[in-house]
């Protein structure tokens, strides 16, 4: 995202039953708590109540939808939390703030003394805001077209940009990255859409670290990518992280399988990073098929007793994993998702 310039800020007062209902919705809904709106699937539970509440902050503006500000947090970040999300353009945080735009749309949402860009809170509020003035700038501009693509343009290049080409730029300007941007995030948006892919109840630590990888389902899979702070781009190792004879690993930005399991059960449990450590700082605490839990974690070796993958048991005798480069992060059958005589065993972290 670039400084934008002709943005009006607009100042909503919300209903008091809508704020006791964020308020609400915010208090029981944490870090590692369940994705609970319907309207809504496949994001980090982390931030998901920000969305809704930005949202509603937006209630002249019903174009502002939760889908599509999922969509835009993906395009921007893949929703990362590391403190490390900074673009060439010195963009910070999960919504891409630069300097210019965030002295505007700065807050702290989330009430810890500071308004920081790398806070989820604070950089989605900020993101919902910026969202809300820009739509509503669309809509007064007199432009034939979606208000939703003018207002993401606007987001990327800046106002102005949007006025001096009369709607969102042509892939010819500046190598289409805002075109690109604009059709990438309303094409994303039905992949938010709807009930969550994988319903996960109960409580405890399995519990929680499987629901919060539940929300990174679909999230491609890159070799050396992601952590503890959400996915990242990876990198080729030998023979690792090539599709089809080219690397495809270092313009990725996703998890690998034991990357997706760290970034499960972070802060609550601090597992290594490789899947083979994961088995070996766990394997104190194995446990037998028939009495897996969701949330446990389940492997695969090498006939020379390698460990070399490593995924969450999701229920119902399913795997939820990173499988390998070029698919994405998925739910299939525990007997589906490696060799079945590759299986080493289950343990709880």
């Amino acid at each position: 995202m670039k400084v934008v310039s002709g943005a009006v800020l607009v100042v909503l007062a919300l209903p008091v039953v809508v704020l006791v209902l964020i308020a609400g919705l915010i208090a029981g809904v944490g870090a590692d708590s369940a994705a609970a709106a319907s309207t809504l699937r496949g994001v980090p539970p982390e931030f998901e109540p920000w969305i809704l509440k930005a949202v509603a902050e937006c209630e002249e503006h019903p174009e502002l939808t939760p889908a599509l500000m999922a969509a835009q947090l993906q395009q921007e970040s893949g929703f990362s939390t590391s403190r490390k999300t900074v673009s060439y353009a010195s963009a910070r945080g999960p919504a891409q703030f630069v300097d210019g735009t965030w002295a505007k749309y700065r807050n702290d949402a989330d009430g810890n003394g500071r308004a920081d860009p790398f806070d989820v809170g604070d950089a989605v509020i900020a993101q919902g805001r910026y969202m809300c003035s820009l739509i509503g700038d669309a809509k007064n501009s007199g432009l034939g077209d979606d208000v939703r693509r003018l207002a993401l343009a606007g987001y990327n290049a800046g106002w102005g940009a949007v006025l001096r080409f009369r709607g969102v730029p042509p892939k010819s300007w500046a190598d289409g990255q805002t075109y690109w941007y604009v059709v990438n995030i309303m094409k994303m948006m039905k992949d938010f859409e709807g009930t969550p892919l994988l319903n996960v109840g109960g409580s405890g630590a399995g519990a929680l670290a499987l629901r919060r990888a539940a929300a990174r389902i679909g999230t491609p899979y890159a070799y050396g990518g992601g952590g503890p702070g959400g996915p990242g781009r990876g990198f080729c190792d030998g023979g690792n992280g090539f599709l089809r004879g080219r690397c495809a690993a270092s313009s990725t930005i996703g998890f690998d399988c034991s990357s997706l399991v760290q970034y499960a059960y972070w802060p609550h449990t601090q597992l290594p990073r490789t899947a083979a450590a994961q088995y070996e700082a766990t394997a104190h605490r194995p446990v037998a098929r028939g009495e897996l839990r969701p949330g446990d974690l389940l492997f695969w070796a090498r006939r020379d007793g390698f460990i070399y993958h490593v995924g969450l048991y999701a229920g119902d005798g399913r795997v939820l994993h990173a499988p390998r480069t070029g698919r994405n992060v998925e739910v299939v059958p525990l007997d589906s998702a490696m060799p079945a005589a590759d299986y080493r065993g289950a343990t709880r972290a």
